[in-house]
């Protein structure tokens, strides 16, 4: 790109736009942004909140819809429980998702950062909106933290920091009820912080992690911390979607005068303020950068410049390097079909495994060190030690039999069958024995069937281990 944009001085990539040259924080003040793009944002921000805030509410036949226990290593998703022992399933769905945010994000840039992203939505839809009522725009709010701490700063940041503090709880109480359930996080607020002091200490600690986060960090966390972020320059390419600047028709950029029409420049007036609504205060003309997070502010300002002066809007729009430099419409890559081929399969996989996931795990071994016992009858006795995973959401009573009544199964203890709570492991002990007459070679294959009722929710095979002359 570098040969296009001859007139970009490539120095700014050597440093980011929130650090002066002597490593000190360079604070972002964005102007208030506003048009079409906003509007769209603030609509799906209202969607967002509304799932975030109301998830942990709703329940599936009495289970959570979503909760990811990892104190108690018990997960649920969409009502079902899942437990460590589904690896499988979660292997599958982990690499599932980094296929999907990589074809993301190969189409389509970082536009789930300045869209969906808690972190965005919560910066600068909820906790910049409250700044913007209570310090004004960007001008006040610069002018407000180079002035002295006099009254009017004082009264001014201590009730937004006050603000950012109760909303910082309600973020960290949300954030708890999807790792241990509603139920438990109204236990911790209603009952003395000495019943539950793990979970206190919790709660207290998600609380100063967010207003941290949201009072000192802010956008660091997307240009620095974000690992996600850091991922652009590798997954990022001429054909990916982004928010950028259309260089032909822009350069070479200067100011415009009153009543002039033919300049001999391009359409960019260079009024900065694309750069001034920047939350990571870039300059997008610049050319595409790690820390522009797709918030299309510096569209909006743009459009609406572009309109003043009677001139075509999307100087600043959604496209790729490619079609900016072709004069054609954005259009998928090859590459990114490919993505997608591999994510319909990995999906189908998922159903697959999904749709044929058992509610019980068991393994069953012969005990070892253990011979064949005689019996009287002309039998032989195999000892045998069964773990038993009960993965589904109920407790479970469960009967073992053999396949084809090749043999007669006893657990010890004269038990007719054992009960597994949900969610929990047990073992068992049992005895097999078979009439020599069906024992053909040393070691006989057996299926096991385990039985919750009359329904069978696992097949096990084994061994029986046995000799006849």
């Amino acid at each position: 790109m570098a040969s296009n944009l001859e007139f970009i001085d490539e120095a700014y990539r050597d440093a980011i736009g929130t650090v002066d040259k002597d490593g000190k924080r360079i604070w972002a003040f964005p102007k208030k942004p506003s048009g079409n793009y906003h509007n769209k944002r603030v609509i799906a921000t209202v969607v967002f909140l509304l799932i975030f805030f109301s998830v942990p509410f709703i329940k599936i036949g009495g289970d959570p819809l979503l909760q990811i226990n990892i104190f108690e290593r018990r997960f649920y998703i969409f009502g079902q429980l899942f437990l460590p022992q589904d690896s499988l399933v979660f292997s599958i769905g982990l690499v599932t998702f980094f296929v999907f945010i990589t074809l993301f994000t190969v189409v389509y840039g970082r536009v789930w950062c300045g869209w969906a992203c808690p972190q965005t939505i919560f910066m600068e839809m909820v906790f910049r909106k409250i700044e913007y009522w209570i310090e004004g725009d960007r001008k006040q709010q610069q002018k407000l933290a180079q002035a002295p701490w006099n009254r009017e700063k004082i009264m001014k940041r201590s009730v937004k920091y006050f603000i950012f503090m109760l909303i910082s709880v309600v973020i960290a109480h949300t954030a708890m009820a999807y790792l241990i359930g509603v139920e438990e996080v109204r236990k911790l607020v209603t009952h003395s912080p000495s019943e539950n002091l793990s979970g206190f200490i919790g709660l207290v600690a998600f609380t100063v992690i967010f207003f941290f986060v949201f009072t000192r960090l802010r956008e660091q966390v997307c240009i620095a911390i974000c690992p996600y972020g850091r991922l652009q320059g590798v997954l990022v390419g001429r054909n990916t979607m982004n928010v950028i600047y259309d260089w032909v028709r822009g350069e070479p950029r200067g100011r415009m005068k009153k009543g002039e029409i033919d300049t001999g420049k391009g359409d960019c007036i260079d009024c900065t303020l694309c750069v001034q609504v920047c939350p990571t205060n870039i300059d997008i003309r610049n050319g595409i950068q790690l820390e522009c997070v797709n918030c299309t502010a510096c569209i909006d300002a743009c459009d609406d410049v572009m309109e003043k002066i009677h001139k075509p809007k999307g100087l600043i729009k959604f496209g790729s390097v490619e079609s900016i430099e072709t004069n054609t419409p954005f259009k998928i890559s090859a590459r990114a079909i490919g993505y997608s081929v591999v994510l319909l399969l990995l999906i189908a996989v998922e159903i697959f495994i999904l749709a044929g996931r058992s509610q019980v795990e068991a393994t069953i071994l012969r005990v070892p060190g253990q011979l064949y016992q005689e019996m009287p009858d002309n039998r032989l006795s195999n000892l045998y030690n069964a773990q038993i995973l009960n993965k589904s959401k109920e407790d479970m009573t469960l009967s073992f039999e053999v396949e084809g009544s090749a043999g007669k199964i006893t657990l010890v203890g004269n038990k007719q069958s054992v009960t597994v709570h949900s969610g929990q492991k047990a073992e068992v002990v049992f005895f097999i024995e078979m009439n020599k007459s069906a024992i053909k070679k040393r070691k006989t294959e057996l299926e096991i069937k385990i039985r919750n009722g009359n329904e069978v929710v696992e097949t096990v095979e084994t061994t029986f281990l046995g000799y006849t002359d």
